[in-house]
């Protein structure tokens, strides 16, 4: 089984507090995606910051952002999660770190990760690095990825397929 992997698609990401721009481009992709997991039986996981609002490491080096109960931390209506799709926040770069991504995961017999959203050389690349050390094998659509800047994203991508094996591909490659 695989899951699909939406990473920090939320309103303080894409249009809010961080706002990326190029997270614009991307929507419509993992979108395909989760359509097409969803009609697979795959699963469709939401990793998504959810914040303290007081005294979270992350406001020191980002300001107050994704607090959870905020609209900030809501994923953006574009891509908001379905029935029989799995919202897990988080409060650090990694989707696996103290949350129950891996136990969630392994409670369905997922081998095969598909990680998309922002950003690819920070909360993609945390996210990559414990579905590596967890044994997954790791598929990254390039398309489905962004970062602040395009430097970040492709040497995210580089960092990704060369430390952790990722197969770095594309959204029409993974629903053909």
């Amino acid at each position: 089984m695989k899951a699909l992997i939406i990473i920090d698609m939320l309103n303080d990401f894409v249009t809010g507090e961080l706002a990326c721009e190029r997270a614009q481009r991307i929507i419509p992709n993992i979108r395909r995606l989760a359509e097409a997991a969803r009609a697979a039986g795959d699963l469709v996981v939401f990793s998504n910051d959810a914040h303290l609002a007081e005294g979270d490491a992350e406001f020191k080096i980002w300001g107050p952002h994704a607090i959870a109960g905020t609209p900030g931390a809501q994923v953006i209506p574009e891509l908001a999660p379905q029935p029989g799709d799995f919202v897990v926040p988080k409060r650090r770069y990694s989707g696996f770190y103290g949350t129950d991504l891996n136990l969630l995961l392994q409670e369905h017999g997922v081998k095969d990760v598909i990680l998309t959203g922002l950003h690819t050389n920070i909360c993609v690349r945390h996210t990559c690095n414990d579905a590596f050390l967890n044994g997954y094998t790791i598929f990254v659509p390039e398309d489905g990825v962004e970062a602040f800047t395009e430097k970040d994203h492709v040497e995210g991508l580089d960092y990704l397929k060369r430390v952790y094996g990722a197969h770095i591909t594309t959204t029409s490659e993974l629903v053909a």
